[in-house]
């Protein structure tokens, strides 16, 4: 069924249609037929107008049109019928009023005049509403064209803000990597060199008195040559770009395998698991360009809420497992000093790489 707003604009649009109707029938002689058609005309119309597009609605226009061949009266109203027609989309439903034709010298020349006036206030209306739908076509057209480019808009612009969040990520880590050279190179060589000149003075000192003093001054020493490593090794394990270096190794497998990639970190994963993440990926995927007889890598990185997950499986047919070999000593290695497991099988699906390092180990 329609809405009330529409069976309401229908209505107004129809109303003049209807009065000319109306007008035409109060002339006529035959007050019961008149009756009879005005109040079929204007029960069809409204049933149409509440059940459009139904099979009821369209034998209900073709009933009225056979009807002005059976009572001539009711073609006097069919320009009410006509509006539901034009609207429907059905006007060959209309063509069996013709039949009333060889009557028409039974009405009024007013009555005529009136009633084409009220068919061409149809087809008026028709066109009108037609123009109408075109328009209203148009601009939901133009709306939803709008739409999408405002969506393509927003996604360019999150690319963009992405594009320039790793821009910043990026020379932020260079510039990290840049302050722990700087603090290696200097800062590091001039502690080296004042522990050795201290540990001479400690050698060629006769004095008890500045023993103390000087082996007080080399623990000082040792103490920041400490800090100042461990302030290094976090500036360089920070500014470790996880996802940069994964998908670098990712693409040089590329050459020769079909990677099924999917890598889901955070960013706020701690500079070791980083380091034991990169060194395993890049030392699996090394390992299987050299050794696979397969075509596909799946490469899974993950984390959950109580540790990090990392999957290297390939599709070749995987010999006997070397657990002396260089590469899985370095890769269990790795994933000890992260505080995490690492496993390897060999099967029939070929060869399979897991690791887990929990957050609680961290």
């Amino acid at each position: 069924m329609v809405k009330d707003g529409d069976i309401m604009n229908r209505l107004i649009d129809k109303s003049a249609v209807m009065i000319l109707c109306m007008i035409c029938l109060s002339q006529s002689e035959n007050a019961a037929s008149s009756v009879a058609a005005a109040i079929a005309a204007v029960c069809v119309s409204c049933i149409v107008q509440c059940f459009p597009g139904t099979l009821c609605a369209y034998a209900l226009i073709a009933g009225y049109s056979l009807m002005c061949g059976i009572c001539p009266l009711f073609l006097l109203a069919l320009p009410l019928i006509l509006c539901d027609a034009l609207w429907e989309k059905k006007i060959p439903l209309i063509l069996p009023a013709l039949t009333a034709v060889p009557h028409l010298h039974k009405f009024q020349s007013e009555q005529l005049v009136l009633t084409a006036a009220a068919a061409l206030i149809s087809f008026i209306i028709y066109l009108r509403m037609s123009k109408m739908e075109e328009t209203i076509g148009n601009l939901t057209s133009l709306r939803d064209q709008i739409a999408g480019k405002n969506m393509l808009l927003s996604q360019q612009n999150t690319r963009l803000v992405q594009a320039q969040d790793n821009e910043i990520n990026l020379a932020t880590m260079r510039e990290r990597n840049r302050i722990a050279r700087e603090i290696h190179d200097n800062v590091g060589h001039m502690l080296t060199r004042a522990l050795l000149q201290s540990g001479a003075l400690i050698i060629i000192n006769k004095d008890e008195n500045m023993k103390e003093p000087l082996e007080g001054l080399k623990a000082t020493l040792d103490t920041a040559m400490t800090s100042m490593r461990e302030s290094v090794h976090t500036l360089h394990d920070d500014s470790v770009d996880l996802k940069k270096l994964v998908d670098d190794c990712v693409s040089a497998a590329r050459e020769r395998f079909s990677v099924n990639y999917d890598y889901d970190l955070g960013n706020n994963v701690p500079g070791k698991v980083r380091l034991c993440i990169a060194g395993v990926v890049k030392e699996g995927l090394s390992n299987a360009v050299k050794h696979s007889s397969g075509d596909r890598i799946d490469l899974i990185l993950r984390e959950h809420p109580g540790f990090y997950q990392l999957v290297i499986h390939d599709n070749g047919s995987p010999g006997k497992i070397r657990e002396n070999g260089i590469g899985l000593k370095n890769m269990r290695e790795r994933a000890t000093d992260a505080g995490g497991q690492i496993s390897f099988t060999a099967s029939s699906e070929g060869f399979r790489i897991f690791m887990s390092i929990p957050k609680e180990n961290i």
